[in-house]
């Protein structure tokens, strides 16, 4: 078993990718904000606390197999997922609270039951995995009883960092649209969770909007022999996560607003929404939980007109981490986003690379997805114009990862002007990793 024990925390820094040049009437300005988290450094009691053992933070983590009646379908599904929670299971780190949830139209406890997690360690983790044997398919597909289960569970444990692991291989048709997202909302902030599809016949905006809700990680895993493989990785991570529940906060001045803020890298994830009010004009954006990391946000703000010369503070960028009391502790990294007023046109209009790069890799994302349910609706003439779109994009930007998945949809013909053909066949698990993964981007290149 992989050694995950810590003696410190993490420490964060923020760097600020802008050009701050307005023209003269200019209001929109546009940053990239990267928060760099590293090990070695401490960033105070509160957090530091969970660590006075060595051995990293107190964590949750709770399984859900999907154990519905299409598991069954090859026989060898199911077989390939016991397999795989074993193998999650055997990845846990000593003294990580965990349980294991088979997921049917309803959410039954596998390991260890009694309304609890248990504790790693040699003999629980034998035990789990001799209680996995009573996983077998049979039934239908209720996702929110799942999460709901999971997170009853996860909030019985004085842990810190809370995550959930969630398998499906189906469409959640055992309850409705509304009673998933009355779930999500739920669950929200209360843990993470990452969402696996395996085969090809669930639904990809379901799986995705699950992780996103939860922020946390989605994928396809179209050969069920793979799922052993992809279960240790997302447990290895899971460990590897040491400070839980990190918001980016946005301070911004009279008259200035907050146009949007999304993740940018690894993935694009829209968080403008998911604002919490945080005291006089500043507001919390969740980004979940960290470990050694770097991700990149875009921030666009809009500000007061102002004359030629003047300067201003647009935002300022923080990292905070909300308190059992109600009280936030500072991580203790800053940044800052201004503004200039000039009349130097070459300055004024000139696009920072980072904001051109990541600007380029959301439209990529919006394109795929755009272009499929064009594909989906028949109207083969947009999906061709959107996917060509694409095309052009992930060359440009060296998306070489997107690129691939493309190229098993349409037969790029010219990609550096997005000339392709739409394939007249498709493989259905090729076209649903490319939906997966639209939002995987590439960093800006050095």
């Amino acid at each position: 078993m992989a050694n995950f024990s810590k003696s410190s925390v993490p420490q964060f820094s923020v760097d600020v990718y802008q050009n701050e040049y307005l023209p003269e009437g200019g209001r929109e300005v546009n940053a990239i904000v990267t928060v760099t988290a590293t090990g070695g450094g401490t960033v105070g009691t509160a957090v530091g606390a969970s660590y006075a053992a060595g051995q990293g933070p107190a964590a949750g983590v709770a399984i859900m197999v999907d154990c519905s009646g299409s598991m069954d379908y090859p026989p060898t599904k199911m077989r390939n997922a016991r397999d795989a929670t074993a193998a999650a299971i055997d990845t846990l780190r000593d003294g990580t609270h965990f349980a294991v949830i088979g997921g049917t139209h309803v959410a039954k406890e596998v390991y260890p039951g009694g309304g609890r997690l248990a504790v790693a360690d040699r003999t629980s983790r034998e035990q789990a995995k001799q209680a996995l044997r009573r996983l077998s398919a049979g039934g239908g597909t209720a996702i929110g009883t799942w999460l709901r289960l999971a997170d009853r569970l996860l909030s019985s444990a004085d842990v810190t960092i809370r995550h959930g692991i969630l398998l499906t291989d189906g469409r959640n048709e055992h309850e409705s649209p509304e009673d998933l997202k009355a779930a999500l909302d739920s669950c929200a902030g209360r843990f993470t969770c990452d969402a696996r599809g395996v085969g090809t016949d669930w639904e990809v905006k379901e799986v995705t909007g699950i992780a996103s809700a939860l922020l946390g990680t989605a994928d396809i895993v179209a050969d069920p022999t793979g799922l052993a493989a992809d279960f240790t990785q997302m447990m290895e991570t899971a460990m590897g996560k040491e400070v839980a529940d990190v918001a980016l906060r946005l301070w911004t001045p009279v008259g200035t607003t907050i146009r949007f803020v999304k993740q940018v890298a690894p993935t694009v994830e829209q968080l403008t929404d998911r604002r919490t009010e945080a005291g006089p004009r500043a507001g919390d954006y969740p980004t979940g939980s960290w470990g050694d990391e770097s991700r990149d946000y875009h921030v666009c703000v809009e500000v007061p007109t102002a004359g030629l010369g003047q300067e201003m503070l647009a935002a300022r960028v923080s990292l905070v981490v909300p308190q059992p009391d109600g009280s936030v502790q500072n991580l203790g990294a800053q940044g800052l986003i201004r503004a200039v007023w000039t009349d130097d046109m070459v300055a004024s209009t000139s696009i920072n690379p980072q904001v051109a790069h990541y600007t380029g890799q959301a439209e990529l994302a919006q394109a795929i997805q755009q272009g499929l349910d064009l594909r989906k609706a028949g109207d083969m003439d947009g999906a061709t114009a959107k996917l060509g779109r694409a095309v052009q994009l992930a060359s440009a930007s060296g998306n070489a990862d997107t690129a691939k998945l493309l190229a098993k949809v349409v037969d790029v013909v010219d990609a550096t002007t997005g000339t392709v053909r739409l394939k007249a066949k498709v493989e259905e698990a090729d076209e649903m990793t490319l939906e997966t993964r639209s939002t995987k981007t590439v960093r800006v290149k050095k």
